[in-house]
């Protein structure tokens, strides 16, 4: 069952989102907070942009970090048809008989800026590493610490056997973008 915001604010009281948002933050922002049916996270100020200047090859099993620039700042900008890893400002734990899935904001989609997250498993914790991908032959700006993408929170009907803490999850508790592991 996709969980509503009158759920998503108890368990937040109980830390599932932190720093929560209990309204929905619009104006002059991409919105950001509670929603109707879930929670619009924030992206934050810190940001890999991803360069071919070291003309490697992208291997998930031997990920090269000289493949990224580091940038912290209010505005990212993504060169054309590449891609940034960013991390949430927020941070999460994730029960154990929920499991999360996260979608792109449209605004965000509307401009050709594709963003990708995993599901959040349950008892998982930690920032969200987030991958923001510019499809357009233009650069993108990426706004940080207003909204990225929208959280959905299912409630399964009985508590999974191994949960991602259960198995000692590689991403458990990460903090800031975190590389490929394997």
């Amino acid at each position: 069952m996709v969980k509503n915001d009158r759920w998503i604010k108890e368990m937040s009281q109980k830390g599932m989102i932190t720093p929560f948002s209990e309204n929905q933050i619009r104006g002059s922002v991409i919105s950001y907070g509670i929603s109707s049916y879930g929670y619009d996270m924030r992206v934050s100020d810190k940001f890999k942009i991803f360069t071919d200047i070291n003309n490697t090859i992208i291997d998930p099993k031997k990920f090269d970090s000289k493949s990224f620039i580091d940038f912290k700042g209010d505005v990212c900008i993504i060169p054309p048809n590449s891609f940034a890893l960013a991390t949430s400002a927020e941070y999460f734990k994730i029960p154990r008989d929920v499991i999360v899935i996260c979608l792109g904001k449209s605004t965000y989609a509307r401009c050709g800026i594709v963003v990708n997250v995993t599901p959040l498993e349950p008892e998982w914790e930690g920032h969200v590493t987030i991958e923001i991908s510019n499809t357009t032959p233009l650069p993108a700006k990426i706004y940080a610490n207003e909204g990225i993408a929208q959280l959905l929170f299912i409630q399964a009907s009985e508590i999974c056997e191994i949960s991602y803490k259960d198995k000692a999850g590689k991403y458990q508790a990460q903090k800031g973008i975190t590389l490929p592991k394997i």
